[in-house]
């Protein structure tokens, strides 16, 4: 559209020949519809529209805040334009994850003069373009940056460091042993921290862990009230982490309310330095968030002595004591947890069972699960995998029941075992499936008998499955709770195949043998959460056919992502023939994310994908799979909003490298958000492959983890 147009159109309003036209709507109304449309279009097409809306598209409640994060279709010249057009007026820009954007456009924010939060995540930044930048932005309050290799903070002008000296928000992800801005951050309030640091540089090199000559030793954490540290795998990052730690162990600060460290495996600290970093939060901080390496949490009373003020959010994954004498310890020490919103107990050994010392020692203590229920009532976010939890049939109770009476639930991880209503080794004879006749799936495949589990088909209706089926403990927790959103069920030994830094697991450990119990019914039972947007299963060794996940694709019209993984028979993906119908309701899946050893990725598949219309992101990990590369492209060529395309399979590396250069060839120019890798799993190349990977799809689909109550709600804005 020219000039000339644009004009002639904004001349007059648009008015329909019968009816009420939309610019007859009152301004309200449309400030409230217009919301919902990118700022880009915004300003560069709706304004143009007529003249109302050139005054509504500039009104300041929709371009004071512009939310450009995980928005794959913004592109160099949107950015550029919008900048340009309404630069002033921005208050709020977020473009973290905007991995794509070239540095150039990167550099025209600093036009935003009146910038108060700037979010610039997963953005290439040098210390000099960031430097040119914060010296233009007077007014920053919050700034989130990645601090890259060659980052020197000598490079950082004074008008740059005169406005971190006002940064009370700081979000700093560290790819290579710095403070980054920390130094220059004199009134920082809240402190978040993401260590993405490789131990080894591309030509074998160790790291050095000594930051550079002339950085303050001592972060400035006075006004501190929020600290939160996530760490990749890597010592590296472990002891950079120590340096940051240092000054907690002197003073901590006394505005202190939120305190979380998320470390995977041990962290290397002396057993003084963590006593004084516990005792100084006992002393001065009255907490509300908390999280501690897993070695800091030990026998000791160490929550008695921590002042927790209307606690929030409390993370105990994988600590060291009994979780049961931790849940008892928390409480029954007199303090109000009322107001918990998020707990994760994952990984913690026996967390609601009985002593350990006993033959049932997975059977439940049910005093633990009551109590914790009864204690905190308002939970949204719980989470208990990675450990077993059984439900004794003599006891007349389950934990599912318990659970039920959690009525703000929102997200919920449980491991497989415990939504069980069998007993293990009861003796009960096996029940020989029926072999179905003349059904409309079948897609050619053969469905071989299973003796001992149960054949489901899916129904018209819940309601038409629910009647001729048996009680059942999790169907009740699932119709107690019907405004859970997200919902994990996890083999309580399950190990994702896919690796960090090393290399490929190659052979799965056995599942528990009362996950075996649950099949393709009670999946199918999770249609009864409407609102159901995030579903996770992984390590479901009873699931036959599949059919229960085409329930769920007809019944849960919300979903968004859907993560499945080692369902059923390990060699065979007998669920595939559902799984493909499936695909078929999924209106609103935008990620998808397949884990099986044997995985066939034909040109069936990927046909069936294609009706996924919104699906944006897909990731396949299947060390003996395949894929048909025609099959493929077509996909791609049919799913125009498909922007990451990640395939860790059994094929060639030649096959694989082909692959991915023509896709990229092919769709690169027109979607430049896209990022495909291809690779096969097992190859002793493949650490060196994710390390390049951008770090929102690696964090958020490739990489497999349990994510309901992973960090405090609300962490960042």
């Amino acid at each position: 559209m020219d000039c000339q147009e644009a004009e002639e159109m904004a001349s007059e309003d648009p008015v329909p020949r019968n009816g009420i036209g939309l610019t007859e709507f009152s301004d309200e109304i449309l400030l409230n519809i217009l919301k919902f449309v990118p700022r880009y279009d915004l300003i560069l097409s709706m304004r143009k529209v007529c003249k109302k809306f050139a005054n509504l598209c500039l009104d300041k409640s929709l371009i004071s805040k512009v939310l450009l994060s995980r928005d794959y279709q913004v592109n160099d010249n949107k950015v550029k334009e919008m900048v340009k057009e309404t630069a002033t007026k921005i208050q709020e820009l977020n473009v973290s994850g905007c991995y794509w954007l070239c540095p150039q456009t990167i550099d025209q924010i600093s036009r935003c003069k009146n910038l108060v939060r700037l979010d610039l995540s997963d953005c290439r930044l040098t210390s000099l373009r960031l430097s040119k930048m914060l010296s233009c932005l007077r007014s920053l309050h919050s700034l989130a940056i990645d601090i890259n290799h060659g980052f020197d903070s000598s490079q950082l002008s004074s008008e740059s460091k005169a406005t971190l000296s006002q940064v009370t928000e700081l979000k700093q992800t560290l790819y290579t042993p710095s403070y980054g801005v920390v130094p220059c951050c004199t009134n920082l309030e809240r402190l978040l921290l993401y260590f993405e640091i490789n131990d080894y540089t591309r030509d074998g090199t160790m790291v050095s862990c000594q930051l550079m000559v002339g950085q303050s030793s001592v972060p400035h954490y006075e006004n501190l009230n929020i600290f939160y540290a996530r760490l990749a795998p890597g010592y590296v990052n472990q002891i950079v982490m120590r340096l940051y730690l240092a000054v907690f162990s002197v003073r901590v600060p006394e505005n202190l309310r939120a305190f979380v460290i998320s470390i995977p495996g041990n962290f290397p600290e002396s057993g003084a330095a963590a006593k004084n970093i516990l005792e100084g939060m006992a002393k001065n901080a009255a907490l509300e968030s908390l999280q501690l390496p897993k070695t800091w949490v030990d026998s000791t009373s160490f929550l008695q002595n921590l002042k927790l003020t209307a606690p929030s959010y409390l993370n105990f994954s994988r600590c060291m004591v009994l979780g049961s004498h931790l849940i008892h310890r928390m409480l029954n020490d007199g303090k109000d947890f009322r107001s918990l919103i998020s707990l994760n107990l994952s990984g913690c050994i026996h967390c609601l069972s009985t002593d350990s010392s006993r033959n049932a020692d997975d059977d439940i203590d049910w005093e633990v699960p009551e109590t914790l229920v009864s204690a905190c009532p308002n939970l949204q976010n719980l989470n208990l995998t990675a450990a077993h939890h059984h439900s004794h049939q003599g006891s007349g109770k389950h934990l599912c029941a318990i659970l039920a009476k959690l009525k703000n639930l929102h997200s919920l991880a449980l491991p497989v075992c415990s939504i069980s209503d069998e007993v293990k080794n009861s003796g009960s004879p096996p029940a020989h499936s029926v072999q179905p006749s003349g059904h409309s799936l079948t897609f050619g495949f053969k469905k071989n008998i299973r003796i001992g589990v149960k054949t489901y088909h899916p129904k018209n209706s819940l309601e038409q499955s629910d009647q001729n089926s048996p009680n059942s403990s999790f169907r009740g927790l699932l119709e107690a709770v019907p405004f859970v959103y997200e919902i994990e069920l996890i083999g309580s030994s399950f190990s994702s195949s896919m690796p960090r830094n090393e290399p490929a697991i190659r052979k799965e450990l056995p599942p528990c043998p009362q996950a075996k119990q649950i099949g393709d019914e009670e999946v199918a039972w999770l249609g009864h959460l409407k609102l159901l947007k995030s579903l996770t299963l992984a390590q479901l060794p009873g699931v036959l056919n599949g059919a229960g996940l085409l329930q769920v694709g007809m019944m849960c019209k919300e979903l968004r992502v859907l993560s499945l993984a080692n369902l059923g028979m390990l060699k065979k993906v007998t669920y595939m023939p559902y799984l493909i119908e499936c695909f078929k309701h999924c209106k609103q899946l935008k990620d998808l994310r397949l884990e099986q050893p044997y995985i066939s990725a034909n040109i069936q598949f990927f046909q069936a994908l294609t009706h996924c219309v919104a699906l944006e992101r897909l990731c396949i990990i299947s060390r003996n799979g395949t894929f048909q590369p025609d099959a493929v492209m077509l996909f791609m060529e049919h799913c125009c909003n498909v922007i990451m395309l990640h395939m860790f399979m059994g094929e060639t590396l030649v096959a694989s490298k082909n692959m991915q250069q023509a896709l990229l060839q092919r769709f690169k120019a027109e979607r430049p958000a896209l990022n495909v890798v291809i690779y096969p799993l097992l190859h002793e190349g493949l650490a060196d492959v994710i390390r390049d990977v951008p770090l929102t799809h690696l964090d958020e689909i490739t990489l497999f983890k349990s994510r309901v109550a992973e960090e405090p709600p609300k962490l960042w804005w």
